[in-house]
């Protein structure tokens, strides 16, 4: 006996009532996530203000808040939710005001690794961003206190401390030193 679970769709995830829970969709299946600690949310807002602030005064783009939905796939559905995300000005004129998921990958996704988050499903989440369009994905991880950079598959940067996360050619003039994301 075969048994088939019916898959849900990008639309059927965006008329969910909420239940407090944030949801992600890999494939057509829905995945709950835990509601980030404190300090995730912390490390998180630290980037995006940074972030934001910048964004801002530059007039590059649009820095979205945790959490917000970017459908990367269709037939099935996958829609991600980064814990920090920017589209770049160009892309946003094109694309105009969104009301459900944005669609595509954003040109730069941040993930804060959480307590409750395993290695190889952080790992699948950045490969999805970078398939899907993404042009870095930076994942933070507060217990090694460490930010990788990911540009591809073989393009990777570790960062320590003491260094200073440069967003490049993807923002140009952001950085924002490593010690001040874990402040």
């Amino acid at each position: 006996m075969t048994v088939t679970m019916q898959q849900m769709t990008a639309e059927e995830l965006l008329r969910m009532p909420n239940d407090g829970f944030c949801y992600e969709l890999i494939q057509g299946e829905l995945k709950k996530m835990s509601p980030p600690g404190s300090q995730h949310g912390r490390i998180a807002f630290n980037v995006s203000l940074s972030l934001g602030q910048h964004v801002k005064m530059k007039k590059s783009g649009v820095v979205y808040a945790a959490e917000t939905g970017f459908k990367i796939t269709s037939n099935p559905d996958t829609v991600r939710a980064p814990d920090v995300a920017f589209v770049k000005r160009e892309r946003v004129q094109e694309v105009g005001d969104i009301v459900g998921y944005w669609p595509g990958a954003p040109d730069l996704a941040v993930e804060v690794i959480s307590p409750s988050d395993v290695y190889s499903e952080v790992e699948e989440k950045v490969f999805d961003w970078l398939e899907a369009g993404a042009q870095m994905v930076i994942v933070v991880n507060p217990p090694g206190r460490l930010i990788t950079v990911f540009r591809s598959r073989t393009n990777i940067v570790m960062l320590t401390e003491n260094d200073t996360l440069d967003a490049g050619d993807v923002i140009p003039g952001w950085s924002i030193a490593v010690n001040e994301i874990f402040a």
